[in-house]
């Protein structure tokens, strides 16, 4: 077994959720025909239906108030994290928990275990210690361990996915899978040389509504490559869990590309009818977030350039970019990073919401989307009509500066909703990090 983490802290939290938290492709990255599948010892299959996805609601309907009429506070139930990245759930409520470090860990009735330490993440570190100087953790670099994701059949298929950075003279970004149990897990590389940076490797993993396995990745510092569909850069994955392509992907380029076009995409999470939306970092402020078209490119470097007020009409100039259905333009930046379309009931006036985490902006965001037009709910109206034409969207701040940097957000498995901060990575402003940092805590409604 692994060795235990005595660093770590825990407290233990009553409350709606406790009992989640307690229990809490290989080939060449440019080639365009289909990648042969991964040689696996366990079976990876998985049935695509989506009317068995417990979050699927064909009819589902957005909120008509203000999420701000309600009081939220956040309960830690982790503190001490060392940069964490991603969190996932089992079905029973164990948590997992990705440190850019080098770690993924497991969660379980008040511990805290690791379950891998794969020694090819980028400068690879044990630990560090609060107010340790030097390092990329110190210069503020995005580089690491980072997306995670637990193969639906878990336990049953003892695998957990990452998305990690390695090499530090050249840096490139790999998609391996790691057989849990043993002291050592065996890493099974699904997709290596993804091209990568110190900064822009996107990262987010999530398995969709049908079991796909969903990657986003940034465009490693190169803009061209984002608008070929041929690469594997500033793009949207979709992938069977062997890490081919499904049949029915978009034929746009590589099999394996559902979407291009992104420039650092770090959330991707799913509306109730089973619609893929990501969040991606903008230039110069003007951070997105898209409903995903199959096939679409989504505008990076086209006609997001980071350049004049008058750069927004070039959506409607090209008729064959999707736009989104939020451009936060250029005076106003989110950083927008991990999150999850909420339809939990732990937290009722932030049902149907999408909740992203904000890095610079130090803010929760709380997006409720229409589709159609947005009634009036205060908040920040976005409905400009070079936007998606399908959507009206509204968002809320809530959290700001209370919480420090916020990394990711995400759902358990009995809808309490939890959110991991990211203090400690050389970017923090203001008063943190403060004593703690960094954490994972449960958001509650007064």
């Amino acid at each position: 077994m692994s060795p235990r983490l005595p660093r770590r802290r825990f407290l233990h939290v009553v409350g709606a959720g406790a009992a989640a938290a307690a229990g809490c492709l290989g080939g060449d990255t440019d080639a365009t025909s289909d990648p042969e599948p991964v040689d696996s010892a366990f079976d990876l299959t998985v049935e695509h239906d989506i009317e068995s996805w417990d979050r699927y609601d064909p009819d589902w309907t957005s909120p008509e108030t203000s999420p701000l009429g309600a009081d939220f506070a956040a309960e830690t139930v982790i503190e001490g994290l060392e940069i964490p990245w991603d969190l996932g759930f089992d079905t029973d409520g164990t948590c997992f928990i990705s440190e850019r470090v080098g770690r993924i860990s497991r969660y379980e009735s008040g511990d805290l275990e690791s379950v891998t330490e794969p020694d090819a993440v980028i400068d690879h570190a044990t630990s560090i210690e609060a107010g340790e100087e030097g390092g990329w953790w110190e210069a503020g670099g995005e580089g690491g361990l980072l997306g995670i994701a637990l193969h639906p059949n878990y336990p049953d298929v003892p695998v957990v996915y990452a998305f990690y950075t390695y090499g530090s003279e050249d840096p490139h970004n790999r998609l391996s899978y790691f057989e849990l149990g043993g002291d050592r897990p065996d890493e099974q590389v699904v997709i290596d040389s993804i091209p990568g940076n110190e900064y822009h490797n996107g990262a987010r993993l999530a398995f969709g509504p049908r079991n796909h396995l969903w990657v986003t990745t940034g465009d490693a510092g190169v803009e061209n490559l984002a608008s070929d569909p041929n690469s594997l850069a500033g793009s949207v994955l979709r992938l069977n869990p062997d890490g081919t392509a499904p049949e029915d992907n978009p034929d746009v380029g590589d099999p394996r590309v559902y979407s291009y076009g992104h420039r650092n995409a770090q959330c991707l999470t799913f509306l109730p009818d089973g619609s893929p939306v990501i969040t991606e970092h903008g230039p110069a402020a003007r951070d997105e977030i898209s409903v995903l078209g199959a096939g679409g490119d989504h505008g990076w470097p086209t006609v997001r350039s980071g350049g004049g007020d008058d750069e927004y009409g070039q959506y409607g100039d090209h008729g064959d970019v999707t736009p989104p259905i939020v451009n936060t333009g250029p005076d106003r930046g989110w950083a927008p990073s991990g999150g999850v379309f909420y339809t939990g009931d732990a937290v009722p006036s932030l049902r149907n919401r999408l909740l992203v985490g904000g890095l610079a902006s130090q803010t929760l965001h709380c997006v409720t989307i229409y589709q159609g037009t947005a009634p009036d709910i205060g908040g920040t109206r976005y409905d400009a009509d070079w936007l998606h034409p399908d959507y009206e969207a509204v968002a809320h701040r809530l959290f700001s500066d209370e919480l420090g940097r916020i990394r990711h957000v995400e759902q358990g498995p009995d809808g309490a909703l939890y959110a991991i901060t990211s203090n400690r990575d050389g970017r923090a402003s203001g008063s943190f990090p403060v004593p703690g940092d960094d954490r994972l805590v449960r958001i509650v409604e007064a």
